[in-house]
């Protein structure tokens, strides 16, 4: 009797029920290739607009994990994969965002992608797009230098995998050896950062992280600017700059310390520049 593949979708929820609903009905829309199986767990952090109880009964399929109502992005999906891990053995994981809204076979294209690698060990990144499909949103990415952690966008081939550095799990495939080599999600973070210090940390211990060919899905850019305006106060500007949903500082520095320790005093300055003097990243900065 031949191997069935089991693959383990995870997502988290927290109060945007509209967006959850057309994402899982993407997920579950999904073509699964022959000799696989897939298995969708979600969590949800105590939404009080009732996520978890419209999934419970609209998409049963689904496993609920219920939240502590403060896990953020990071410490919600770290611990909906260590459940998953605790669960049941799967050959793969596939960590996506709820805002997501994925193309009919993008698991299936996932899958025939993976097996492009010669390489044992790998990751690959889902490439997304805006709903107007006119530009990349979240993807893999390239880094320009070892030394800063400035990275470029890999625009996706149409058929055949590109080796990136670091990318964002908006649709990220994980298979069984990275997670054995690599563990999970890193603690050390509480919303962003931890999907670009898993790619770093894997590449470290021998996997591959691959921009897979073609699109995925669409999203929209939901990150604001990177410091805040001149026109609030010195108190909410620095609010901002530690804020989970601001810039988060705490976990960027940490990040920055530990891939690139030769950019960390840059980056301390240049936080505290645009928190304290943001009338320059207003007049000469986009974005």
């Amino acid at each position: 009797m031949s191997k069935v593949f089991k693959i383990a979708a995870l997502a988290c929820s927290y109060n945007r029920i509209e967006k959850t609903k057309a994402f899982l009905k993407s997920l579950n829309d999904q073509s699964i290739p022959a000799g696989y199986s897939l298995d969708i767990y979600m969590l949800d952090d105590q939404s009080p607009d009732g996520t978890a109880s419209y999934i419970r009964e609209h998409f049963q399929t689904v496993n609920i994990i219920d939240g502590s109502g403060s896990l953020f992005w990071a410490g919600g999906m770290r611990m909906l994969w260590q459940h998953v891990v605790n669960t049941a053995d799967y050959d793969f994981f596939i960590l996506l965002n709820d805002d997501v809204k994925l193309f009919d076979n993008a698991i299936e294209k996932l899958i025939t992608a993976y097996h492009r690698s010669a390489y044992k060990n790998n990751i690959l990144i889902g490439t997304v797009q805006n709903p107007g499909h006119t530009k990349i949103t979240y993807g893999g990415r390239k880094l320009l230098n070892g030394h800063n952690g400035d990275a470029v966008l890999v625009e996706p081939d149409a058929v055949e995998l590109k080796e990136c550095d670091l990318g964002n799990a908006n649709i990220m495939l994980v298979d069984e050896g990275t997670v054995d080599k690599t563990g999970i999600l890193s603690d050390r973070y509480i919303h962003s950062f931890a999907d670009f210090d898993y790619t770093l940390n894997a590449k470290r211990h021998g996997s591959k992280v691959w921009v897979a060919p073609g699109y995925y899905g669409w999203c929209e850019y939901d990150h604001g600017k990177p410091w805040m305006s001149q026109k609030h106060s010195l108190k909410q500007r620095i609010a901002y700059m530690r804020s989970p949903k601001g810039i988060e500082s705490r976990s960027y520095l940490r990040y920055i310390r530990k891939f690139f320790p030769l950019n960390y005093p840059a980056a301390v300055l240049k936080l505290w520049l645009k928190t304290l003097l943001p009338v320059v990243y207003d007049k000469y900065k986009k974005d």
